[in-house]
């Protein structure tokens, strides 16, 4: 199958909420256990939620299916250093789990990369799950530090980690 990537539409948002979770409860079982994936799934059913993140700057690019079905996609948003210059958060990277292992994530980081330098940016960041941590490696992120935190989920704090990465772009 191939896939093209395209900028997001308003269209796509219950797309990606749908993607989001499926990825969540299907692949996330695969290094995070039910009650870590249930909070952590808790956090992403709104599709609102990806407009509200675009009316405030995010980018968002999709990989699409030949029938223009959202497959995968990343979120980037800019964010300003103190010393005047632009860092890129990629704050979401999800492949739905019918069109995991097909390559999605190396391209959508690798268009992610590629805007940011356009753009000027000095740096990409993001906190990997224990899913993406290799998507991001073989992309040249490096792992500054494991994160230990809990979700709030249902009266209990669920405890769970990813992983602080960045990768320079200067």
């Amino acid at each position: 199958m191939a896939y093209t990537i395209r900028d997001f539409a308003a269209s796509d948002a219950p797309a990606l909420a749908e993607l989001t979770l499926a990825a969540i409860h299907d692949v996330g079982l695969a290094r995070y256990n039910e009650a870590q994936t249930q909070a952590w799934a808790a956090r992403h059913h709104d599709p609102e939620r990806f407009l509200k993140r675009v009316a405030k700057g995010a980018r968002i690019w999709v990989a699409v299916t030949e029938n223009d079905e959202p497959a995968a996609y990343a979120l980037l948003e800019t964010e300003w250093e103190p010393s005047g210059s632009a860092s890129g958060h990629l704050d979401m990277l999800y492949c739905h789990p019918d069109h995991t292992r097909k390559g999605l994530a190396d391209m959508l980081l690798s268009h992610a990369e590629s805007s940011a330098r356009s753009d000027q940016l000095t740096r990409l960041f993001t906190e990997a799950s224990d899913l993406a941590r290799p998507a991001f490696e073989r992309a040249g992120y490096t792992v500054q530090h494991r994160r230990d935190f809990t979700i709030e989920h249902e009266g209990c704090a669920v405890p769970i980690q990813n992983y602080a990465m960045e990768k320079r772009l200067t």
